[in-house]
């Protein structure tokens, strides 16, 4: 049987190839699972068309994230924190505080998104990348400052 493939299956294709399996495969297992359409004419269409909008879908959040990136780009957050002899943090500076940083100058960004390496510990300027998109990375200032 000849099918559509949805979805990116391991050992067989990626999404939108047209495969050939066995009839038990595709009827049991990929279509209830909504992995696959099997390729008849009007299916190649509505997929066609799905694609098409998933296109459009991922143009548009890609061009959001460039807009908001700019935004968050041009932002230096300051952070402050008790510190001890040689500038040293009691505790440490996390993407959790970034993301909060964050939120207090009015762009919610989930702190999974703030890629820092390991917590700051020290005072000072550090960039720190914030992903917005998987194809949009943007740094942000984060100034270091004693309470």
């Amino acid at each position: 049987m000849k099918i559509i493939l949805l979805d990116d299956v391991k050992n067989l294709g990626k999404t939108g190839e047209e495969v050939q399996v066995k009839d038990g495969y595709a009827r049991n297992y990929l279509i209830p699972r909504k992995m696959a359409l099997a390729a008849s004419a009007q299916n190649l269409r509505v997929f066609a068309n799905e694609q098409k909008a998933r296109e459009k879908k991922k143009t548009r959040e890609k061009q959001e994230a460039v807009a908001l990136g700019e935004k968050i780009a041009a932002l230096s957050l300051t952070i402050s924190r008790v510190a001890g002899e040689e500038d040293k943090l009691f505790g440490s500076v996390t993407n959790a505080d970034v993301a909060e940083a964050l939120e207090k100058e009015g762009h919610k960004i989930d702190k999974r998104r703030i890629l820092l390496a390991e917590p700051i510990k020290a005072l000072g300027i550090v960039e720190v990348p914030v992903q917005l998109h998987p194809e949009v990375t943007v740094p942000v200032k984060v100034w270091v400052v004693k309470q």
